[in-house]
């Protein structure tokens, strides 16, 4: 390994941008000999250095298994093209940061899926480790390729490049993984098939998709997804933390040497959301809400602070607005952090009645800028996706931020929802304009305004799983009326690439055959395909045509509702018949309040619902 870190540090490290994100020893980081430990866990992030290390499920992991004396937990990133080039051109290894190991010597490697537009990087990272794409050319000599996070819910697109998907939370399951693991490695001789057996009949929340057999119908629908041998769950049910407070959480964050995506803490107040948004994956699968109290969260603060100095602290949380407690947090918080003048920050502020107490509340040193989540401009839409607000709200709360010192409000909508018309999407214009002109009633000049625009994608898990997509061609339309519509200069649209959508589209709600086309688009140069500079929709476009896979499959056709999808054996707790009932109600218009401070709506995921089946 020794060598490894001398010949990068001599012939390459000068000639690459950002070379300390390739040298790992940053603060707090975990350097452990890997003959003192029994297993060795590379922990890899298919995207950059800067935007992983922004990631706190990176250092919950990270932090989560360093704790154990039996484990090793290295972390590794996507290379920037230009050191994917030094790699290749000098032919070493993809290796981690802390020992320049190459990830093919580790037991483990376990990648973090994020974001569907990452997939190609698991597959260059993969190649550039020297370890075969396809679980199926894997030898015994291999490490063991699993994944984790958001996408493990939707595993079907990747299951052809890994071995087994880690669904749920990690902070309880994933010990008791390395337990079994271990346990199999040092007393028991299986092949690298007997392991994975024994590995996902030990633990219900792991998803081997070599146990499982797939077949379809004539029309291209999935027949049935079932197990292969017996002992192997025909449904997935994904893990799930129940109490915050006990729950584990990295207090040596470690603290990168260069710059990234996010410098501060985060600490997370609350997991879950039960607003029940209709086109929210998160929110649907996150459930159900778990706090942490105010004692636990100002402990964590503060002893994240005094063990890396940053200057800013984050309250994350799906939806930081409903956390119970969250005046007397900011009160306290306050009295610790000002005299430091430590700035106190929120993800994203949700619109109710309270918002306009909350700029008062933000004692903040820095007021950059507010950020809200209206999703959509008119009521009636607001209804279809359950996103009971109003404007009065919101004018209220940014009339309040305006005076409080704030000038810039960011504003985040999606287009192309299910029943949208042409005055839902006119209406994104005018409400831009009416929440800068408040500034003018205030402070008189008008509001800077950032108005983010993002293609509606339906996702599985969602009440709105059934439903197609809308064409790039709308897309393109809808940009061009909200564009045509916007003259004040104190207003910005930023537009999600539609091309980008479109492509996610086809993967969040796809089956394993799309597998062939990642393959493909890989091979045909497609890597970062979140990065605008990289993203190329030909060449992707093409990598679907050598295939034969037609797009418009997983885009444009409506679904019934008893259609057996690609991620129907896969479960978070909530029922399917929960997420019909809410379609239904969509398209009635219809709000369902949040369970959180109303009654049980029955969607399955806790101990309230009359259908409940807690996980093992």
């Amino acid at each position: 390994m020794n060598d490894i870190r001398n010949y990068i540090e001599d012939k390459i490290l000068s000639f690459v941008e950002t070379p300390g994100q390739y040298i790992g020893g940053e603060w707090n980081s975990v350097t452990k000999k890997n003959g003192d430990v029994a297993v060795t866990f590379a922990l890899a992030f298919p995207d950059t250095y800067a935007i992983g290390m922004s990631h706190l499920g990176m250092q919950i992991i990270y932090g989560l298994l360093n704790e154990r004396d039996d484990t090793a937990c290295e972390r590794v990133f996507a290379p920037w093209p230009d050191m994917e080039d030094a790699l290749r051109s000098h032919n070493i290894p993809l290796y981690s940061l802390e020992t320049f190991k190459p990830l093919k010597n580790f037991d483990i490697v376990g990648f973090s899926l994020q974001y569907e537009m990452l997939y190609t990087n698991v597959l260059n990272m993969l190649d550039l480790a020297k370890i075969p794409l396809r679980r199926q050319e894997r030898t015994e000599e291999d490490p063991l390729i699993i994944a984790g996070g958001p996408l493990a819910f939707t595993p079907e697109p990747m299951s052809d490049f890994i071995d087994i998907f880690f669904v749920g939370d990690g902070e309880d399951k994933l010990p008791q993984f390395i337990e079994c693991f271990k346990a199999i490695k040092q007393t028991k001789r299986l092949s690298r098939k007997e392991r994975i057996i024994e590995l996902v009949k030990d633990l219900n929340n792991l998803y081997a998709p070599s146990l499982y057999h797939v077949t379809y119908n004539s029309d291209g629908i999935i027949k049935r997804v079932e197990p292969k041998m017996a002992g192997v769950p025909s449904v997935v049910r994904g893990a799930s933390v129940s109490n915050l407070d006990k729950t584990y959480f990295p207090e040596n964050l470690v603290v990168p040497f260069v710059k990234t995506i996010h410098d501060r803490i985060s600490v997370e107040v609350m997991r879950g959301c039960t607003q029940g948004c209709r086109f929210c994956q998160a929110g649907m699968t996150k459930r159900p809400n778990r706090i942490r109290s105010v004692d636990t969260n100002l402990k964590l603060a503060e002893d994240c602070y005094l063990n890396t100095g940053h200057e800013e602290i984050s309250l994350g949380a799906l939806s930081i607005s409903d956390y119970p407690h969250l005046e007397e947090l900011m009160r306290r918080m306050g009295v610790i952090f000002n005299k430091n003048n430590v700035n106190i920050s929120f993800p994203s502020l949700r619109i109710s009645d309270q918002l306009a107490n909350f700029p008062s509340h933000l004692n903040t040193v820095r007021k950059s800028s507010l950020t809200l989540a209206p999703e959509a401009a008119t009521t009636r839409l607001r209804k279809v996706i359950n996103k009971d607000i109003s404007n009065e709200d919101l004018f209220d709360g940014v009339r309040e931020a305006y005076k409080e010192g704030w000038n810039l409000v960011k504003l985040y909508f999606m287009v192309g929802l299910p029943t949208e018309t042409d005055d839902d999407v006119e209406e994104i214009a005018d409400l831009a304009y009416k929440v800068s002109s408040l500034r003018k009633e205030v402070k008189g000049s008008y509001g800077n305004v950032n108005v983010a625009i993002a293609p509606f994608v339906p996702k599985a898990h969602t009440p709105f799983q059934w439903e197609p997509m809308v064409t790039l061609e709308r897309i393109n339309d809808i940009k061009r009326t909200v564009m045509s519509k916007i003259r004040r200069r104190n207003i910005r649209i930023k537009f999600h690439k539609p091309e980008r959508s479109i492509l996610e589209g086809i993967f969040a709600r796809g089956d394993r055959r799309l597998g062939s086309v990642i393959l493909e688009a890989w091979r045909g140069g497609c890597k970062f395909d979140a990065w605008d500079e990289y993203f190329d929709y030909h060449k992707w476009s093409g990598a679907f045509k050598r295939t034969g896979i037609d797009e418009q499959f997983y885009l444009f056709r409506n679904r019934n509702e008893d259609e057996n999808l690609p991620w129907d054996h896969i479960s978070s707790g909530t029922m399917k018949q929960f997420l019909i009932d809410e379609r239904k109600r969509a398209f009635e218009q219809k709000y369902t309040p949040d369970c959180f401070v109303t009654g049980c709506p029955d969607c399955g995921a806790c101990a309230r619902s009359r259908h409940y089946v807690k996980a093992c």
